[in-house]
């Protein structure tokens, strides 16, 4: 059995916009991870560095350009190496719809409690990014 954290929410932003913020390093890097690299290419790997001991790697699962964006765990610590993360995005008349998922966790202990918190805290960091072009300090995030 696996486990699963889902996050829903509207950004106030184009598909394209949101699309590429979960998925070209420049933005990645204004809201989520210290450095990253990757194209968001299928089977493309993605280095996503929050530290030297949380250097991470990843490689695009299912893409499809300002719709869809997943990517599943290569190299990590041993909770997130079965996981797979991505966000569906969905045009509304005001904004993006965006569904998160980070799928496959191996059991629900502390840790998954964890990232299901952090990972809300860094979504609204997106929403507030793409929004009004708050950049929050690494140091600062999640």
């Amino acid at each position: 059995m696996s486990y699963n954290i889902y996050h829903n929410l509207l950004i106030k932003a184009s598909p394209k916009q949101v699309f590429d913020a979960v998925s070209q390093p420049e933005h990645l890097n204004n809201w989520w991870s210290l450095k990253s690299s990757g194209k968001p290419e299928l089977n493309s790997e993605y280095n996503l560095n929050f530290t030297d001991k949380y250097n991470w790697y990843c490689k695009v699962s299912k893409v499809k350009v300002n719709a869809s964006f997943h990517l599943k765990m290569t190299e990590s610590d041993e909770d997130w190496l079965p996981t797979t993360f991505g966000f569906e995005l969905e045009p509304k008349e005001n904004g993006t719809y965006l569904r998160f998922s980070h799928q496959n966790w191996p059991e629900i202990n502390d840790h998954f409690k964890h990232s299901s918190f952090c990972w809300a805290l860094l979504l609204n960091g997106l929403k507030n990014y793409l929004e009004k072009g708050v950049v929050i300090p690494f140091e600062s995030r999640a």
